[in-house]
């Protein structure tokens, strides 16, 4: 268990911004507004807990990083936190989440979100939900009355290809 909160510690930490530097501390500090802030931070608070029950840890520095996280055991690790950080912009950034057999799953004003699905994907999806409900499912194949009454047309018959049939002039190679 301490194992995971060191971990869990560890990745929230890798997942700040750490914007574009080289491993050079003089060129990461000039490109950096805050880079002075971050290599100086002393911190405020920090607590940690970890029991039969679960765990909990938080922390907070002075140049505005916090987090913290609530969690136990049960199929794998549940938990659920959210860390916040000011960024170079000088904005604050905050970033909720949860962790279980879901995944992770992060919230925050700043996270992009995908585009809305187009009218017409929606209103498929929910025909093919009602499909579905109603015992109809659609594997691709033909099956009779499948469109009955629904003004669908359908082709009843197919006519097969005449097999082929050799020539009588065939080719001389020389």
């Amino acid at each position: 268990m301490k194992l995971f909160v060191i971990s869990a510690f560890i990745a929230v930490c890798t997942a700040l911004p750490q914007g574009q530097y080289s491993h050079s501390p003089s060129y990461y500090q000039q490109t950096r507004p805050r880079a002075a802030l971050d290599s100086n931070a002393v911190i405020l608070r920090s607590s940690s807990d970890v029991n039969e029950q679960g765990f909990h840890y938080a922390y907070e520095t002075d140049n505005g990083i916090a987090a913290e996280e609530t969690g136990h055991e049960a199929d794998g690790i549940q938990a659920q936190g959210g860390y916040s950080y000011t960024g170079d912009d000088g904005q604050v950034y905050s970033v909720r989440y949860t962790a279980d057999s879901n995944g992770f799953q992060a919230q925050g004003a700043h996270i992009p979100t995908p585009p809305p699905v187009p009218e017409a994907i929606a209103r498929a999806l929910q025909e093919n939900a009602r499909d579905e409900a109603a015992g109809i499912y659609d594997d691709g194949s033909y099956h009779e009355g499948k469109y009955a009454g629904s003004g669908v047309v359908v082709a009843r018959a197919y006519h097969q290809a005449k097999p082929y049939q050799q020539s009588a002039f065939r080719p001389r190679y020389y």
